[in-house]
């Protein structure tokens, strides 16, 4: 019997660790930025009227509709990039150190408006939600969705890598702090369209 016991202690010990999924201070850390970045977003946008909603500073300067508008399209793109493209690559733990410290260059360089990018065609506002209430209940129950998988999720999206066009390569998780960081950087823009010396009153 102890030889039995002793080998089957010997077993389990063998057995391959399953890929580990984040830690509590990795899930703490991203639910912290998504909930700040929310509050920052609807805090931006709350009691506009309709001409400040839609209010340009100049032609080819987006308003505070599109801005929003780019807000959630991303929001709904980049959470799509993660649980449907990124995690269905093949795990490879060897990449871990080409993104080292990533992390915290995600949060300050993204939200820096010194540099401006243009955005992809499918991320551009086309005014497709009828009312500026659907565009931010949709953006709610989105940022809401990405707060729970962060939450409850097994998914090792420490081992798991797509390229960003800045950035390079980045894992799962970083694509989170993304996600968070990206409607902090577009909430920025928002308020400089607010500070605009036309923007009606």
């Amino acid at each position: 019997m102890k030889k039995l016991l002793l080998v089957l202690s010997l077993g389990a010990l063998a057995v391959p660790a399953s890929p580990q999924a984040l830690t509590q201070v990795e899930r703490e850390r991203a639910m912290s930025e998504l909930h700040a970045t929310r509050k920052l977003f609807l805090d931006s946008v709350a009691g506009l009227s309709e001409a400040q909603w839609n209010f340009k500073p100049a032609p080819e300067v987006w308003s505070v509709a599109e801005c929003a508008e780019h807000i959630a399209l991303s929001e709904d793109r980049l959470y799509e990039l993660v649980t449907e493209r990124l995690m269905k690559t093949a795990a490879e733990p060897g990449k871990k150190e080409e993104v080292k410290g990533k992390d915290d260059l995600i949060l300050e360089k993204t939200i820096d408006r010194s540099q401006k990018f243009q955005a992809p065609e499918m991320l551009r506002p086309t005014h497709q939600w009828p009312s500026r209430d659907d565009l931010i209940a949709h953006f709610k129950e989105s940022r809401d969705r990405t707060i729970a998988y962060v939450e409850s999720t097994q998914d090792n999206l420490r081992e798991h890598f797509v390229p960003h066009p800045a950035f390079k390569l980045l894992d799962g998780y970083q694509w989170i702090l993304l996600i968070s960081a990206h409607s902090h950087r577009h909430t920025l823009q928002i308020e400089e369209v607010k500070a605009n010396p036309n923007f009606p009153k």
